[in-house]
Order: C-alpha cells, then structure tokens, then sequence
C-alpha cells in the first residue's frame, strides 16, 4: 500500500518533468537524501533521517529492475535504514536493510564494482541482528560474508585492514559465545595481519589493530596461560602508548591498558616490579582524568586504589593501605546517591577499611566497614548482578567482628548472610565455591561455640563440595584442603572417629605441599599439621608422629616472628607438642621449654580474646604436670588459680566447659589430697556435678570428663560415684545416637568406654542400688548391637496412638530403612547420606517421646522392663570390676538378688588367659587335668555361690538359667564349672545353661514369636573346601545327617561344595527359618567385623550378615569353630558371629567358644536334632538348650571334655 501511494504521488510529480529526465529527478532525490542523511550525522535531528529515507525510496521507485543504477540505490537506502535502527532499535528497520542488501547482492555478480560494498553491508547489518535478537544462524552467516569480503580486498587494498578486523571481531564474538578455540586462534592471527599493513606512525588504524591484537592474546592468556600471550600483549599495549603522547585524546586508555596487563602478569608471577610499573602508569592515567563526577576519574580512582591493595597486601607497607582507603573515599566523593557505581565504590572502600582493621585492629574501623558494607547491600536489592559480592562482604565483617567480641547474632546474621550469597550463586557461578567455603566456615565457628553437631556436619559436606570445585592446579585449592581438614579434626574431636583424624592429616599434608617456603598461609599449614599428628600420637602413641609435630611446630614459629597476628597458636602449639613429650620421655627440659611458651602464648591472649581461656588451661595442666613431678607447691596453687579464670570464660553452653571443669576439679581433688584439706573435695566435686546439667549435645570430651568425674568420686570414696556413672553412662548414650551405626562406631565405644559398665555396676551394688546396677550394665555394653536395634524397634503401640503417631510411625521406618540402606551401600565410614539420615532419625525420635506414654522411646530400659528377661527362668549377670566382682540374679516378678563373689578381677583375668591358652593345646596330654582345675576354681569361686542362691530361692533342679557374663567372664564356660569330684554334681547335672549378651537381647529374643506357617524351611549350608582353608573331612556326612533326621518333618535344602558360597548361603537365608552351617569359622580378634565363616569364593562376614533382613529366622546351629569369639579388648560388646546371627533375627543360636573336632561335630549333631524333634513332629527353637544339654549329656563317656563342653547355648 505504501509503495502505490508512493507511486501515486511520484506519478503526479512526473506530470511536471520533461519526457526524458527521470534519470535527473532520481540524482536530484538521491542527493538531497544524501544531504539530508549527512546533516542528520552532523545534528541528530529525527526528521532529517526519517525524510532521507522517505527520498531515498523515491529515487528507489524510479530505478526499476534491469536499471544499472538500481543497486546504489539499494545500498543507499539500506544504509539509511540501518542507520535508523542504529538509532531508534526498531527492528523492521533493520529486517527491511537486510532484505534490500541482499536484493542488491543478488545483482552485483563477482566483478561487480558496488559487490564489495553489499558483501561488506550486509554482513555488518546481519551481525548487527545476531548482537540484537542472539540467532546462532546470523553470526555463521555474518562471517562468511566477511570472509567473502576479505578475498576481494587483496593485498595492497585500501580496505584490507578493515576487512580483516571484521572478520576478527565476528570471529571474536563467536569464541565468546561458543568458546571453541580455533575461533579465538584465527582472530589473532587476522588482527595480526591487519597490523602488519598499517604503516607505522601515530595513526588511529595503527593504534586500533595494536590494542585489538593485544586485548586477544590477553583474552587468550586468560583461557590458556600461555605465559608468552602476555608478554606480547604487553608489548602490543606499551607500543600502543608509544603513539598516544601526552595530550592524546587515547593516552588515559593506553596507561591503563599497559599498567592492567602489568598487574595480570604481577598475579601470574609475582614479579614486584610489574606492580610498581602498574601502580605508576595507573597514578599517570588518574593526572590526565580532569576533576569532576567523569566516570574516566572514577575508574582511575579505582584502578589506582586496587593496585596500592594488591602491593599492601603482599608488602604490608601501612601508607599503601592508607593511600588506597583516601582513593576510595575521593571515589565515592564523585558518587553521589543514585550514582549506578555508588554501591560498588561503597563495598570497595568497605573493603579496604576492613583490611586495616585486620592488620591495626581499631574496632571504629571493622564498625565503619560493616556500615558501609550494609549500605552497598542497600543499594545491591534482589535480582542485582552485585548482590552476591555484596552479601558476602557484609558476611565476612560480621563474623570477623564475632571472632573479637563474640555477639552470638553477628555470627547468626553472617551465616543467614552467607547462605543467600550461596543461593545467588548457583552451580556453575564463578564464586560457588567460594560461597560454599564462607557459609562452611562459619557455621564451623558457630559449632565450635556452641557444639551443634548439624552445623559441624554441615561444614563438612560444604567444604568437600568446594574441593570438588578447585582441582588440582586450582589456586584455591590449598585452602579448601585445609579447611576441610580443620572440620575434620574438629569433628574427630567432637565424636572420636579414627577415619576423621587420618583424612584430617592427609588433607593438611596436601595443603602443605602447595604451600611452599614463601607462602604467606605456609606458618598455618604447619601448625595444623603437626596439631593434628600430636593428637593422633595421644590416641595410638607413635613417637614418629610426636617427633615430626615438634620440628612442624618449630618451623611455624620461625615464620611468626614477635607482633605477628598467629604467633600466640604457635607459641601454644610447639608448647603442646612438648609437654606430650615429656609425658611419654620423662625429658624435664621439654615441660619446662613447654611452660615458658605457654606463658608467653598467654601474654599475646588479653582478656577479650577468644583463646585466653584454652590459653589459661593449657598452662594450668603444664603446671600441674610440673608439681606432680617435683612438688612446689606454688606450681599446684598457680595451676588451680588459672583454671579457675578459664572457667569464667565459659558460659554454661561452652562446648570447652566440660573439659575445663574436670581439669580445675581435678586439680583441687590433688591438693586436698596432698595437703589433708577436706573442703577442696567438697569444692571439686561441686564442680564435677556441674557436668550432669550439660546443656549442649555431648562430645568425646564430655565423655571423657565424666569418666574423670567416676575416678575421682572411687578413689575418694565420695558419695557422688553413683551420679558420675549415671551420667557418664548418660553421655555415652547421647554420643552414641549422633553417630551413623557402622562397624566404625565400635571403635569409637571400644575407646570410650572400657570398664564403664562394670564399674558403674560395682558402684550400684556397693550402694545397695541393685536395680540401678542392673540397669547401668545393661546400658553401658553391646552399645553397637543397641543402637542397631533401635533401627528395628517394633512399631505396633505407636501406629495404633492416633495420626500423629501413625504418620511419625512411617517417617521412622522410612529414615531407620534408609539408615540401614546407607550403611549397607557405603564404603566410606561416615559417609554424606549417613550423617544426614542419622541427623533426621534422631529428630523424629525426639518428637516421638514428645507423645503421651513414650516418652522413654529407645531410651536404657529401666528395670522393670529389663526384669521381662527372667520369665521363662532367672537370669545371671556375672560382673567383673577392678572395684570388685559379683553377680546379680534377676527374677521376673521381685528385685534382684546380689551374689558376692570372692574372687578379684585380676584373678579372673588370669584364668581366661590361662583358658585362652590352654584352648590352643586341646588334645595334649595334660590338657584335661589343666582344663577341670580351671572349671573347679570357677565352681569354688563364682557358679557355686550362685547354685546356692537359686537353690535358696526354690529354683528347682532341672530349670533353665541364663548367664550374662561381662568383661573377662565373657570368655569363660561357666556352664561347665563344677566340683568335678566323685558323687559330685557339676553345674550341667543340676541346671540347663544358656548365655545372652544383654537382657534386651533376650528379651527382643522372645518377643519375636515364630509365625504360624504350613511348612517350617530348613537349610543346611555345608563347606568342606572353602577359599584358600584347610578341608573338612565330616561336613558331608554332617549334612546328611541333619538331612536324614529332618527331611521327614520339614521343607529341607541343602547348600554344599559349590552351591556353599557367600552368595548362595545369604540366599538361601532369606527363604528358610532354620539353619545348620557347617564349615570353617574365623575369628578376627582385633577387627571383629571381619570375623568370617568360611565360604567355597571367599568369608562370608558379620559386615554381610548384620545387612541382611531375613523373615522370621529362628535357630541357627553354627558348627564351626570360635563363633562365640569376640574382640579381644572389648569382649562385653559381643561383636562375634553367633551375636551377628542373634542380632539378625534367630531367636536361638548354638555356638563354639573354641575349636571344634570335625569328627566330634558329626556326634553331637546326630544325636542333638533326634532330641531337637517334639512328639508332633514340628521343630521348636525353645527346645534347643534342653536338646544340646542332653546331647552332652549321652555323650560323657564318648568324647572329650573340651568338646563336650565346647558348644553353648544362646538365646530362648
């Protein structure tokens, strides 16, 4: 429509124009467009443009198709459009300019004159659309029309130089949108060229091709470090300036240029003279830059302040620091409010005021930073580009501000601070590790004030998710490993996982090796590393550790001279390190070196700083060390002064508190002593009861101050004990429910506990708590079969209490499942999912005993639950404590009954080493007579007092009882004691003897009541040919045997040779009740998870059994050797393979306490499954002790006595 109007009043114009000068009128149209276009260029008036075009049209109209100058007028008006577009960003504009240079390309073949011009237009107009609308399509387009271009602009062509530069910077912008290399490559090489043909001088094309090739080579150097890239872009940048002398209207841009590659190559290698060659061409760019609000001052300003930064920062020169602060004042002078850089000026001065206070410590300025950070963040709202920077640097102030006055809200702020930065920077964002390692790093600060373990947790997993983010070559990386081992060690402090402390001291040792001589974070990685290898000497004791932690120590020091800000860590730590060495050497001028440096670290920690109480301790325990070796008594009055000003320094929340108690209780416990001051008892112990009222979540040292608190309250015979076992035994309970249940919490209760239990037990007898003592040693052992079980606890009660038990009851199984699931997959030995569903379970534990009438959800039993164990017969415990050994008899329906034994636990010990040994050497020929004089001393001095007992109270002759030996009685048969006399009865003619590890367990045991089905499934796994073991002669006619006497009465299989493999046997689990394992058992008494039975491919292992969940198992017969032997140091936590087999559901178990004959087995078992068969033809688990009771029994005469008394019963 617009073209017919457009002809309309051309054809009306025409009337007035003589027959043949149409070609005139189109020149006259054309040249006033051009007139037109030009004055537009000149004054920007719109309607100068808009009626260029509108004439440029015209003249269109009057060059039809076919007419020689139809393709300048094309251009024209293209130009004209473009031009517009330019302008007024109207898209048609630029569309219509295309369309018509490729109308005009269409018709300027190869060798066309105006075939440049449109080859050239177009491509600048359609790369002018890609910038505009982002098609991948415009830009592969737009350089190969430059490409086109370039090949008609041979050497020697005037616009050579442009053509090349046009297809460098297409290429350019490519590289940067698709980052292929090859792009960025060719550019070069194309501003190369250009360069080459641009005549020397002071020409603004020269000058244009220097900068472009040097800013590529930057660009270049930025993605690949080739360290040559730079240097030539430096050249290119100084040869640059070369032709902009002063008065040069490029000259401030050319400063800069050189004195920014400078300050790159400074960073890249650290040359000082680069950044003083910088800082100067920066102070000639800001003298040139007129003063005023110009945003050229404001970026030299800037430059100038950052470079003086940088040289601070690595010279500490004060005046460079003060110089760059006054630069960022004048900055934000020149910014009022509503500037677009006033927040940027604001953070940068933040910056830079907070850096000094680092360095002075003049608290207005870390006050003055987090104001000025608080405004930046003010003017950086939701959605700003800047605000995660910002949120950042207001972060780091907090916390820094935390670390010296200790307001719990700077820290909380910070880290809610730190948490949105986090969220800003996503995956893939250049600052996302940095953020993971702020936001990591801060909630370790808070966990180390207030002991929450989900924050120490936390910090873990954040710091290993920004080492994933700087591998090896990555600059940061040395920081990430070092931080990540200080959460490490931080949490091996908290709950005392070896695994913890090992990766701890890796990862410090990595860090150190990035970290040579002249770096400025060397000192600290030395100090971190040796304060992590002096504890792993305290825990396992090996001198090397010790030694080299000292020459670490020493070497830190030596880098923190006198008035450096870390010399107090390590002036603490070197005192460390030797005072552990005299300990272990006795060397008295390590304790007196270590007291000194204790002294001086205490002088560098005035009141307010944040280590003075650890300081105070610290030097209190040295003096203390020191007394007790040459006893002035100054050195004790001294020590106790200063652990009473540590402990003002911790508040009630204190994670430290604990530690610091126990040590000042401790102290007055030795002066009391030494002096006869009984009201230093009085005090210490007011102290010591203090640990029971612990507000925060238990740690290792807690732990460890209340098994001080026991000690202490025993060997003063103070009438606390009982409370400091309650509580101790307390912690251990709490401790335990914050670790993940895996083999590995073993180690940690092996460590933690030792005799706790016991003695806890001794303590409640000797007060005449008899239930207390029942209930305090059933809490302290089997703590790793307890806290597995809690992940199974049967639901019924809760899901029945209403919708809110109901929906807890699914969220508890759905965690205790995953638990259980985790533990089962993973190889790590705490790993992510593990800490995190152990975080949750014990969340939803919580809100479950927040319901009416389960408030002791999962917690230590009292005693009438625990007496439910002795319904079907009394129930033992023989306890062996260093304060003395007894047993208990528990009945189900009155209070237990104290047994005194007259033997000492030392005693005990020996007869269950002289066992131990003993057992080696069955088939001697004195072994026997050995053998019945341990039996006797164990009638004379433990079973027959307790035969007395139950005879007392009417136990009849012929009833089951139930042994729960502790400590070394776990090792000893005292089913088998007895008088061993002519016309004398032993203990197996007057009672049937079976053994539980704990009266839960018993009691678990009898809850879980065999399922009515059609058929009872039998398996009987036999392997005579394990993997690398010696053969067994009888497993064949021992399996055929069992298959003979209960094929008749229920569904049996039988596994054997081959089919017996690790596999084949858990298979074959999952479908049978009942099962007879004959085969090779291997005990491991140092790492009891490893204790295997013997498969044809390899062990099949407690790891493997304890994972299993099989349906209603209830006897299992382990014919194999050594399944009752546990760890040979912590034999009360029962991690053996009938205790595996027990905790995986049989209700019965039949084990060996020592080596089994094979041909003795094939006996036993024969006559054992005719007894094991009622007179309905059905099995029944109940039967199996009087079944191998009587098989014993029938066999007297026939084997020999370590054999027949070599199997035991356990379970129902």
């Amino acid at each position: 429509m617009a073209d017919r109007m457009q002809m309309y009043r051309l054809g009306a114009a025409l009337q007035n124009f003589p027959p043949g000068s149409l070609n005139n009128l189109a020149n006259s149209l054309n040249n006033l467009a051009n007139s037109l276009y030009n004055r537009f260029e000149q004054r920007g008036v719109p309607s100068d443009l808009d009626e260029a075009i509108e004439l440029h049209r015209s003249a269109l109209l009057l060059r039809p198709a076919g007419h020689s100058e139809r393709s300048s007028a094309l251009i024209n008006l293209s130009i004209s459009l473009q031009r517009r577009f330019e302008h007024r960003g109207v898209p048609s504009d630029l569309d219509e300019a295309i369309e018509l240079y490729q109308a005009a390309l269409l018709i300027c073949p190869p060798g066309h004159s105006h075939r440049f011009a449109c080859l050239n237009n177009l491509a600048t107009s359609i790369y002018d659309r890609f910038k505009h609308r982002g098609v991948p399509s415009d830009l592969d387009e737009a350089i190969e029309l430059h490409r086109a271009t370039l090949l008609l602009c041979p050497p020697g062509h005037s616009d050579r130089s442009a053509s090349l530069n046009n297809v460098a910077n297409s290429l350019l912008n490519r590289f940067e949108e698709r980052g292929v290399p090859s792009d960025l490559d060719e550019a070069i090489e194309l501003y190369r060229t250009a360069l080459l043909i641009c005549p020397s001088g002071h020409s603004s094309d020269r000058l244009a091709s220097l900068n472009n090739l040097a800013h590529n080579l930057l660009n270049r150097f930025e993605q690949r470090s080739v360290p040559s890239d730079l240097d030539e872009a430096i050249e290119l940048y100084q040869a640059a300036l070369l032709i902009c002398p002063p008065g040069h209207s490029n000259r401030s841009a050319s400063l800069n240029n050189v004195a920014n590659s400078l300050l790159n190559r400074f960073e890249e290698r650290g040359v000082p003279s680069d950044l003083d060659e910088a800082i100067e061409l920066y102070r000639a760019a800001l003298l040139i830059c007129p003063s005023g609000h110009s945003s050229d001052r404001l970026a030299s300003l800037n430059n100038l302040a950052h470079s003086l930064l940088n040289r601070f920062e690595q010279r500490s020169v004060p005046s460079d620091l003060d110089e760059a602060i006054e630069l960022y004042q004048a900055a934000l002078l020149i910014c009022p409010p509503g500037h677009c850089f006033r927040f940027k000026c604001l953070s940068n001065l933040a910056t830079s005021i907070y850096d000094r206070f680092k360095h002075r410590g003049v608290q207005s300025d870390l006050d003055g930073a987090i104001e000025l950070h608080r405004a930046a963040l003010l003017l950086c709202p939701p959605g700003h580009s800047d605000r995660s920077p910002c949120l950042a640097g207001l972060a780091n102030s907090l916390s820094n501000r935390f670390k010296q006055r200790g307001v719990q809200s700077d820290l909380d702020e910070a880290i809610e601070l730190y948490r949105a930065a986090l969220l800003l920077c996503r995956p893939g964002h250049y600052d996302h590790s940095m953020s993971l390692h702020n936001l990591a790093n801060s909630l370790l600060n808070r966990f180390e004030h207030r002991g929450v373990p989900s924050d120490l947790d936390e910090a873990i997993e954040l710091h290993r998710a920004a080492l994933l983010l700087r591998p090896p070559g990555h600059s940061a990386r040395s920081m990430s490993l070092g931080s990540l081992a200080n959460s490490l060690f931080n949490r091996f402090e908290q709950r005392g996982v070896p695994s913890d402390l090992d990766e701890a001291i890796e990862h410090y040792q990595a860090a150190l090796l990035l970290r040579p001589a002249a770096h400025s974070d060397r000192s600290m990685s030395l100090n971190n590393l040796a304060n992590s290898l002096r504890t792993r000497f305290n825990r396992w004791g090996v001198p090397s550790d010790l030694d080299e932690a000292i020459e670490l120590d020493r070497a830190a020091l030596l880098l923190r001279p006198p008035g450096h800000s870390n010399r107090s860590i390590s002036l603490s730590s070197l005192a460390h390190s030797l005072d552990d060495r005299f300990k272990q050497r006795g060397v008295q001028s390590d304790l007196d070196e270590a007291i000194e440096l204790y002294q001086a670290a205490l002088l560098l920690r005035p009141a307010g700083h944040t280590d003075r109480s650890r300081s105070l301790n610290n030097l209190a325990m040295s003096l203390q060390t020191r007394f007790e070796q040459r006893g002035v008594p100054s050195d004790l009055d001294d020590a106790i002064e200063l652990h009473q000003a540590a402990l003002l320094l911790c508040p009630p929340d204190h994670s430290k508190r604990s530690l610091v108690l126990s040590d000042l209780a401790n102290s007055l416990c030795i002066r009391s002593w030494q002096r006869g001051v009984p009201s230093g008892f009085d005090e210490a112990f007011r102290l010591y009861a203090q640990l029971s009222y612990l507000s925060h979540a238990v740690s290792h040292t807690d732990l460890t101050a209340a098994k001080t608190w026991t000690i202490s309250a025993e060997v003063t015979n103070h009438d606390s004990a009982l409370l400091a076992y309650q509580t101790a035994l307390k912690f251990l309970d709490q401790h335990v429910t914050i670790l993940s249940p895996s083999p590995h919490l073993f180690d940690v209760v092996r460590t933690a506990t030792a005799s706790l239990a016991m003695d806890a037990c001794s303590c409640s007898i000797r007060h005449g708590a008899l239930k207390t003592a029942v209930e305090l040693v059933e809490q302290g052992r089997a703590v790793f079969w307890t806290q597995l079980a809690r992940l199974r606890s049967p639901l019924d009660e809760l899901s029945l209490s209403g919708d809110t038990g109901a929906a807890l009851e699914k969220e508890f199984k759905q965690l205790s499942f995953g638990l259980r699931s985790a533990f089962e997959r993973s190889t790590e030995e705490q790993s992510p999912q593990m800490r995190q569903l152990t975080i949750q379970w014990n969340d939803v534990v919580s809100r479950i005993r927040m319901l009416p009438g389960f408030s002791r959800f999962l917690l230590p039993p009292l005693f009438s639950n625990l007496q439910k164990a002795a319904e079907e017969g009394p129930v033992i415990i023989v306890n062996a404590s260093q304060y003395g050994c007894d047993a208990l008899i528990v009945f189900s329906a009155q209070d237990p009954v104290h047994v005194p034994l007259d033997i000492p636990q030392t005693k005990v010990s020996e007869l269950s080493s002289e066992l131990q040994s003993l057992a080696e050497q069955f088939g001697a020929s004195d072994c026997q007579f050995r053998l019945v004089s341990i039996l006797r001393k164990l009638w004379d001095r433990v079973v027959d007092p307790v035969v007395r007992a139950l005879e007392a109270f009417e136990i009849h002759h012929g009833s089951r009882i139930w042994w729960c030996p502790t400590a070394e009685f776990t090792l000893l048969p005292l089913h088998a004691a007895g008088p061993y006399g002519k016309n004398k009865n032993n203990l197996s003619d007057i009672y049937v003897s079976s053994y539980t590890p704990t009266l839960a367990t018993l009691i678990r045991a009898r809850q879980r009541v065999s399922q009515e089905v059609s058929a009872q499934h039998f398996v009987a796994i036999g392997q005579a040919n394990p993997d690398g073991g010696k053969e067994l002669c009888h497993v064949a006619p021992e399996l055929a045997i069992v298959a003979q006497r209960l094929a008749p009465v229920v569904s049996f299989t039988s596994l054997e040779d081959d089919d017996a493999t690790v596999q084949g046997a858990l298979a074959a689990l999952n479908h049978n009740q009942w099962l007879h394992l004959a085969c090779h058992g291997m005990p491991h008494r140092t790492q009891s998870f490893d204790s295997s039975f013997a498969m044809r491919d390899g062990p099949l292992m407690i790891k493997e059994i304890i994972r299993s969940d099989w349906q209603s198992p209830e006897f299992a017969f382990l014919s194999a050797c050594h399944t009752t032997v546990g760890h040979k140091k912590s034999p009360d936590e029962a991690i053996h393979l009938a205790a595996a087999m027990q905790f995986s559901g049989f209700r019965s178990v039949i084990g060996s306490m020592w080596s089994v004959d094979d041909e003795v087995a094939l006996q036993v078992v024969s006559v054992f499954y005719r007894k094991l068969v009622d007179g309905s033809g059905r099995l029944d688990c109940t039967r199996a002790a009087v079944a191998l009771h009587k098989t014993v029994k029938s066999l007297r005469k026939k084997i020999p006595l370590e054999q027949q008394i070599v199997f035991v019963h356990i379970g129902v």
